[in-house]
């Protein structure tokens, strides 16, 4: 007997109204609008962040994203991974470097040489392994990653706060201070 197959889980509100959801049973919805700009607004303890998301190149990446955002996923989970001059990584309600969402979805890989200070990147464990982890790249090692990791936005302001928060990672890794995101906002732009 055939197992009925998941449907996709809904679109949270686009106002931010939707509960805090950690754990998903299902892959999200597709919830972009068509032609539509993406922004998101990284508050943290070390200050603010914003970035332009890549819609149009990376469709999968962004709507997760943004469906993670608008859930309230990301919001009080630490920057678990942070490496002086290479990245800067989040997005795991563990805090192990092996939580997610519940869900996985395939690549949108860049071209070589595509990485720069600032690039908004999903973490992985191998192909095709995308969940809810992502980096912020803040220095020349992470510039030179090969292009593995799903590049979907790039930081427009905020850069004081990047420094801040690499200035808190080890060569370990381990932050030497606790790196918090208080809240992920997106806002959607014509």
């Amino acid at each position: 007997m055939l197992g009925k197959k998941k449907e996709n889980y809904p679109c949270p509100e686009a106002d931010g109204s939707s509960p805090q959801v950690r754990q998903f049973d299902a892959s999200p919805s597709y919830c972009l609008q068509d032609g539509a700009s993406y922004q998101a607004i990284m508050e943290t303890n070390f200050g603010t962040m914003r970035f332009e998301l890549f819609p149009e190149r990376a469709p999968i990446t962004v709507n997760s994203f943004v469906f993670l955002a608008r859930y309230h996923y990301f919001d009080g989970i630490n920057f678990h991974r942070i490496i002086p001059g290479f990245v800067v990584q989040g997005g795991d309600p563990t805090s192990s470097g092996a939580g997610g969402p519940g869900y996985r979805f395939r690549d949108e890989l860049p071209n070589a040489g595509e990485y720069q200070r600032g690039s908004l990147a999903m973490a992985n464990a191998g192909p095709n392994t995308n969940g809810s982890q992502f980096f912020i790249i803040s220095g020349p090692s992470g510039i030179s990653l090969p292009p593995l990791y799903s590049l979907f936005g790039q930081l427009v302001d905020g850069d004081g706060t990047l420094d801040a928060l690499d200035g808190a990672g080890s060569q370990t890794g381990s932050p030497k201070d606790t790196c918090t995101i208080s809240s992920v906002a997106i806002v959607e732009g014509i």
